[in-house]
């Protein structure tokens, strides 16, 4: 009999199962759609998460399909159902593929996850397409195979899993074209909203690392002077600026400060094209993003879009400390033929520096220094933000600051009232005696070695750094994390290698720099580590959470 056919109860039964089978897959389906949610929606992103996890997903998903498979024809031949689908005996031999599916499903969901899958509005319509599209294809492979081979009848069910990866891709391209008509209404409205600021102070920051922290700095200077609206967290992308204008910017506003991010070259003139910032700051330009970027020269061009975004009138403040960035400085109305722009860099212990800090002085409880802006009086100063890269950070945002109209006392005060930027070199007292770096938002290797450096001022106190590795550096990965763990060497007493993708490259720097490997300690995840804290760390220890990776590098 033929299955599609409406007098057939095979065709209905095969209905409910593909609907089953459908909803049992969103759920196996999890840790892909998480993938491709964190990687900014991005098929490059989602590739390059496979690749560093080894696939091991779909390996496992593969076993999953095959053992099924095997369940489901040994079962269909011990039922002996060979009747051409009329025998409901071959339904039973389905137990075995769900119960299995499940178990997966039951794994899946007991590994421990940073950052959940988030069901916003995109993924609810991404999940209800790949619903319809499961069904979809179950139903057809139930279908095509009916008839054609009995012991294959429902067998053909258990390969549906290992199409997973596959099917998340196809359901994201299918839905990409309404996803760009929804993305650009909202761009829409917060362009048109923009539009009425006319006074609006809009200022962008970029740099391959201490962007974020520059913006926090930046908006607490700016705040004794204006009111501000600052991209909360690290929103730099086209959907977080979006979101940030459209929800956060409210009428009496007089600032805006943006930072944008990228991985692809033109990413920050589409932002610039966006906001259309009035004044930039660039932080610094390393070989973060490698991996997306390929080259350095890309990165520079890329992040010095900004630079070229702005109106005549505005005001490009520079790192000196960063060579490259000194490098764009110094080429600027070179590469601005037709817009010579205000340009001033910035540089630690430099007189001839628009701004700068001498006398320096760092410990563990944070920084203290004379704040020199070029033809004023030097200012004594003090913070509580840790490590010479945040001072850094602090004469950019100062130099605007300048720039923009406020005074060395409203400067002054505004530096008094810094706070740690939440997980970036973050000190935290813990009520154990333990004293906690959480670093843990930062994965560069010029930002690592910068807390490595602040770690290094906790003397005779035994420290522990607790890192992943340094990620996206394409093919400098291993090359990196040798020399990242020739300094921990330097610096530390126990080192906890998490994840293990980069504990070869990680432990041989270790112990080509005298690290003892007895000292080493490798886990599979967090939860592992943060298990063995109560017997590992003693009061008066400093542990360093250095980049914890993200759940798309696990």
């Amino acid at each position: 009999m033929n299955l599609i056919d409406v007098s057939n109860p095979h065709f209905y039964i095969t209905i409910i199962l593909s609907l089953v089978n459908a909803t049992m897959l969103c759920f196996a389906a999890y840790k892909f759609l998480q993938a491709i949610q964190l990687a900014g929606y991005r098929i490059i992103g989602y590739f390059y998460w496979l690749k560093d996890t080894r696939a091991k997903y779909v390996s496992r998903l593969f076993m999953l399909s095959f053992l099924s498979t095997c369940g489901l024809v040994v079962t269909n031949v011990l039922f002996n159902t060979f009747q051409n689908g009329t025998n409901y005996y071959s339904y039973i031999s389905l137990i075995f593929y769900f119960y299995l599916s499940i178990v997966f499903i039951l794994n899946m969901y007991s590994i421990p996850k940073k950052t959940p899958l988030k069901y916003t509005k995109r993924m609810t319509r991404l999940v209800a397409t790949f619903f319809l599209a499961s069904t979809l294809l179950t139903f057809y492979l139930i279908a095509f195979f009916w008839g054609v081979s009995n012991i294959f009848n429902f067998a053909v069910v258990a390969i549906t899993p290992f199409l997973i990866p596959l099917l998340v891709i196809l359901v994201h391209i299918i839905l990409t074209p309404i996803e760009e008509l929804i993305k650009l209404s909202f761009m829409i409205k917060a362009k048109h909203k923009l539009k009425k600021f006319k006074r609006l102070i809009k200022i962008g920051i970029t740099g391959s690392f201490g962007k974020t922290s520059t913006k926090y700095i930046l908006n607490t200077l700016l705040s004794e002077k204006y009111k501000v609206c600052m991209s909360p967290n690290s929103f730099n992308t086209p959907m977080g600026l979006t979101k940030v204008v459209n929800q956060y910017l409210h009428e009496d506003d007089e600032v805006l400060i943006a930072e944008m991010g990228a991985k692809q070259r033109g990413e920050i003139a589409y932002l610039c094209d966006f906001i259309k910032p009035h004044h930039a700051i660039l932080t610094s330009v390393g070989n973060q993003h490698l991996e997306t970027f390929k080259t350095i020269e890309t990165i520079k061009k890329t992040k010095y879009e900004l630079i070229e975004s702005l109106p005549s009138e505005g005001y490009a403040i520079f790192n000196g400390n960063n060579e490259i960035v000194k490098e764009l400085f110094n080429k600027a109305n070179l590469i601005n033929k037709a817009n010579l722009i205000n340009k001033e860099y910035v540089e630690l212990e430099n007189d001839e520096a628009y701004v700068s800090a001498k006398n320096i002085k760092v410990n563990g409880d944070g920084s203290q220094f004379e704040l020199v802006i070029k033809g004023q009086k030097p200012v004594k100063v003090t913070t509580v933000l840790l490590g010479r890269h945040n001072i850094e950070n602090i004469l950019l945002a100062v130099a605007l600051a300048f720039k923009l109209g406020l005074s060395l006392e409203q400067i002054k005060e505004g530096i008094s009232k810094f706070v740690s930027v939440p997980h970036r070199l973050e000190l935290i007292n813990a009520a154990s005696g333990v004293t906690i770096l959480d670093d843990s938002f930062n994965a560069s290797v010029e930002g690592s070695t910068s807390a490595l450096n602040v770690l290094a001022l906790f003397e005779n106190r035994n420290k522990i750094v607790m890192t992943p590795g340094l990620v996206e550096l394409g093919d400098k990965d291993y090359a990196e994390n040798f020399e990242f763990g020739k300094r921990i060497a330097s610096v530390a007493t126990k080192c906890i290698i998490v994840n293990l993708a980069y504990k070869k490259p990680l432990k041989e720097g270790l112990i080509a720099g005298g690290f003892a490997e007895e000292n080493i300690i490798e886990v599979e995840n967090l939860k592992e580590a943060q298990n063995m804290f109560p017997s590992l760390l003693k009061s008066g220890d400093v542990l360093l959470i250095e980049n914890d990776l993200p759940d798309l590098y696990t």
